[in-house]
Parts: C-alpha cells; structure tokens; sequence
C-alpha cells in the first residue's frame, strides 16, 4: 500500500533565547500576533510555517519532506543571525508528528469494525470516519468506508507504512473489506 506524507511536524531546538521584540522588528515577514507567545514566519514558496519561542524552541509544520524543513530552517536561520541572533551550536531538529494517507483497494464496512474491534471509537453521527488506535506504533489511523486511511501520530515514513499494513491486515481478518 503507498503511504504519501501530508505534513510533518518537527520540534527544533536552538540552544539560546530569543529576543522575540528584536526578531519582530528586524526579520521581514514575521508576524508578532497579540493573543499568541511567540512569533509566526511562514515561507510560502516551500509551504512551511514556524512558531518561534522565546526559549529557542521552534515548531516547523507544512512540510511534506525532512530535507524541505532543513531547506526551512536553513533560510530562517540567515535572517534570524542577520537580526542578531547567535547560536552555539547546530539546532536539534526532531520529526515529532506526521500525518499520512493510504488507499486500501477495496471499501469498508465499518459497523463491523466497530462491533469487533476494542480499539475503535465509531460514531457515524458525528464524524464519517472510524478511529483505530494502534498503541504499539504510537499511531491513530481514521479509517473511511471508501477505503482511505489518515494516518497520524508516525515519526517516519516507515513507521507510517507499518501502520497502514497493519490496518489492511486488522480490516482483512475481520472480513470488513467490501467489493
């Protein structure tokens, strides 16, 4: 089954406080929203956003690759070291989140799903997808009756694919598959 990356969620670490004020002024294209604690710089052209801290901690979201998050953070270290900024060291990038997607090639009968699974919530009022948690891969997978899986919660793509299979092998064991 082929896994496509949606987005990845990356916490990176720099090892020195930020002066969010001077960064505001200084970094053309930063925004400096009242209601929030830090800073937001979204670079369009690679569709990534940043949440900057006070404390050094950087949020990077949007990105579908790990190389297009350092490209990111590449660009945003120049202007932050243009503004000021010095570091002793190489930031500590960490994946900490990705949403993924999958097909199954075939449809689902979820109420089946539902009634013979314990790890599932399944309320067709409220949302048209069925949540199968998988604990031993950390991960949750929204599971449609079309057959297409959102996978959350991986780390790597592996981990992503791993979790993918293993819902076609649950939804195969249960015989939950529809022509």
């Amino acid at each position: 089954m082929k896994v496509k990356v949606e987005n990845m969620v990356a916490c990176i670490t720099l090892d020195t406080d930020l002066d969010l004020k001077r960064i505001a002024k200084e970094v053309e294209g930063v925004e400096n929203p009242k209601s929030f604690p830090g800073l937001i710089y979204r670079l369009t052209d690679l569709k990534v956003a940043f949440l900057i801290f006070r404390t050094g901690k950087l949020i990077c979201s949007g990105s579908r690759t790990r190389s297009n998050i350092d490209n990111a953070l590449e660009i945003l270290l120049k202007k932050l070291k243009k503004a000021g900024v010095r570091l002793k060291s190489n930031p500590k990038v960490e994946v900490v989140n990705m949403v993924s997607s999958a097909s199954m090639d075939f449809k689902v009968n979820l109420d089946t799903i539902a009634l013979e699974s314990w790890n599932v919530e399944y309320e067709p009022e409220q949302f048209p997808g069925l949540v199968y948690r998988l604990d031993d891969l950390n991960t949750v997978m929204l599971i449609f009756r079309s057959g297409k899986i959102i996978i959350t919660g991986a780390t790597s793509k592996k981990q992503a694919e791993e979790a993918a299979e293993k819902t076609k092998e649950m939804v195969l064991s249960l015989n939950a598959s529809l022509p």
